[in-house]
């Protein structure tokens, strides 16, 4: 409610009273809220959301699926990991609109295209997460895990797993933050329904109100799955390992 507040309170300023910018270029909270309350009545936004989150999640699971491998390659073969790691680290630097180009020679303008772009946005990310968190286990776990009996496979289950959820949450969390930009970039440039091709009518009509409005629900669909999806594994990891009293 302080940042609607505020928001109103710079729009005054810069448009009613110090004329300093047009209201087409910074709208008011109150023309964003009215712009939302139409998409929704007319289902443009529902039918952007739901594509939007089919595209990321099956995209997402995709990038966790390779990254998870590919952490646990990079871990069991040290040549690999010499080899591979750094040029592993400088993809994840790369922003995902740079494959952009890629993804349209290979696939064209449409789904594979965009899935791809999440895919290989997020994987690199949840590949590193996955190896740092199993190479930095205290060794200590392993060897009283050793001592206990643990043998082979069976100690990857019961300690390396369990030990590297931290690191390997974070990855995630970054994995999905890196997906979600994916997701953008690839729709704006494409015809299919979504956020972002909602996002791109708005500026293509030079509707400000209904680009920030898309802006705001993308930040409140973030939140929503940071704070059901990965803060209750959070939680739930912390809990487990004492550093949380259960509620």
């Amino acid at each position: 409610m302080l940042v609607i507040l505020l928001w109103e309170f710079v729009y005054k300023l810069g448009v009613d009273v110090f004329r300093i910018w047009k209201a087409y270029i910074f709208p008011s909270p109150v023309s964003v809220f009215h712009t939302l309350w139409h998409m929704i009545l007319d289902h443009t936004l529902g039918i952007a959301i739901l594509s939007s989150m089919r595209r990321i999640i099956l995209g997402y699971l995709l990038s966790l699926v390779l990254g998870v491998i590919i952490g646990f390659i990079l871990v069991k073969f040290k040549y690999l990991n010499d080899n591979l790691r750094p040029i592993i680290l400088g993809l994840q630097t790369l922003p995902s609109i740079c494959w952009l180009p890629f993804a349209i020679l290979w696939f064209g303008l449409n789904e594979s295209s965009i899935l791809f772009v999440i895919t290989i946005g997020s994987t690199f990310a949840i590949a590193i997460a996955t190896e740092s968190g199993i190479k930095n286990i205290n060794p200590l776990y392993i060897r009283a895990a050793k001592t206990m009996g643990a043998k082979g496979f069976n100690i990857y289950p019961n300690v390396i797993i369990p030990a590297s959820l931290p690191s390997f949450i974070s990855g995630m969390k970054q994995g999905w933050s890196f997906a979600w930009r994916a997701l953008m970039a690839g729709e704006m440039l494409s015809s299919t329904k979504g956020l972002g091709q909602v996002l791109m009518v708005g500026r293509d009509l030079a509707d400000i109100s209904q680009v920030m409005a898309v802006m705001v629900v993308i930040i409140v669909l973030g939140l929503v799955v940071d704070n059901l999806v990965f803060g209750r594994l959070e939680i739930n990891v912390r809990q487990k390992w004492g550093l949380e009293r259960a509620a």
